[in-house]
């Protein structure tokens, strides 16, 4: 069987091969391709071959023959499918996941691996949890920042009851201008409205801190004006007995496991009903009955000062954000005032 310089069979008549497979050869295409042989240089040198280590080699002008089949010898390490490690597989490999990091990109929504489409949080890793340090030092400085802002209302105010105490002129002049009262009344009212329902602006500074101070003002007024028709042994009772009250309120708030601040519904209930007595003592003039209602009075609001000094420390089931600052303090600063003006209506009637 002749060949081309290719090594594919001559088509033509002579090439058996090339007639069962293509047919017979179609006229134009029967003439012999060119002898290579007869170029100028002579004949090509026969195709060595590759040798097999091992194995003869074919000799000029045969064909190769068939290699003989054996098993390749088999090296020390096993054959056959790899073992599964524990990572998944699939189009890539997985690595073990690390902590502090995004797990599995493939995990279900909810399970622990699963971060979604956010960066990783690093308190899920277990060498940066938060040890609540951070938190109990903004409280602490929380707490040191009230006490200090109603340290300074309690001495403004005392100041003014002072005053009006032991000054005669003060005496005078408040029994003379009863409309100053009604004036601080109201700006008492506007600023303690604006405090407590407008959250905004009591986290604003400095605006928080001028809206106290006006409200410190005010209230200090009235308390003096007040504080000014009853003799000076009994301002001083008054005074002594809500330091002693109020000092003991705080020190069993900070000691004592009950939660007072669950009991919010009730005291407002409590206070609701205080109110619709405190009318009914207008216009019903009694000793007796002023007593009753100061002690009620001096009661409850000692129950909202246990109230407010939990929801400053912040132990409890509710809490006061450290940003409501100037709020915590309005709060123990009225419990406080109201509690001096109950304690000093009781004294003040007993006395008589």
């Amino acid at each position: 069987m002749s060949q081309d310089k290719s090594g594919y069979p001559v088509m033509g008549e002579n090439n058996p091969l090339h007639n069962s497979v293509y047919g017979p050869p179609q006229p134009g295409f029967d003439m012999p391709p060119p002898n290579y042989s007869q170029a100028p240089g002579g004949a090509y040198p026969p195709a060595g071959s590759y040798g097999q280590p091992g194995f003869a080699q074919a000799g000029p002008g045969c064909a190769p023959g068939p290699y003989p089949q054996m098993p390749y010898p088999q090296m020390p390490y096993p054959q056959g499918p790899y073992p599964q490690g524990p990572y998944q597989q699939g189009p890539y490999q997985q690595g073990p996941a690390q902590p502090g990091f995004a797990g599995d990109p493939m995990a279900p929504a909810g399970s622990p691996g699963y971060q979604g489409d956010v960066p990783p949080n690093y308190y899920d890793n277990e060498e940066f949890t938060n040890s609540g340090f951070e938190d109990k030092t903004i409280r602490q400085a929380f707490i040191r920042k009230v006490f200090a802002v109603l340290t300074v209302q309690l001495l403004i105010t005392f100041s003014f009851v002072a005053i009006f105490t032991f000054v005669d002129e003060a005496k005078v002049f408040v029994r003379r201008n009863p409309w100053t009262y009604y004036v601080s009344y109201v700006v008492f009212l506007v600023s303690l409205i604006t405090l407590s329902c407008c959250g905004e602006f009591r986290r604003k500074h400095p605006w928080n801190l001028i809206a106290l101070s006006i409200l410190t003002l005010s209230l200090s007024y009235m308390v003096g004006m007040i504080a000014s028709f009853y003799d000076t042994e009994t301002v001083i009772m008054a005074v002594g007995i809500t330091a002693v009250v109020c000092f003991t309120v705080v020190l069993f708030s900070l000691q004592s496991k009950y939660d007072f601040t669950s009991c919010q519904g009730v005291l407002f209930v409590c206070l609701i009903v205080l109110l619709l007595f405190s009318i009914l003592c207008i216009f019903i003039r009694h000793r007796i009955l002023d007593i009753v209602y100061s002690s009620l009075g001096a009661l409850l609001f000692t129950c909202f000062l246990a109230v407010d000094t939990q929801l400053l420390l912040g132990n409890k089931k509710l809490s006061l954000s450290p940003e409501e600052y100037v709020f915590a303090a309005l709060n123990l600063y009225t419990d406080i005032i109201n509690i001096f003006l109950y304690i000093l209506a009781i004294v003040g009637r007993s006395r008589e």
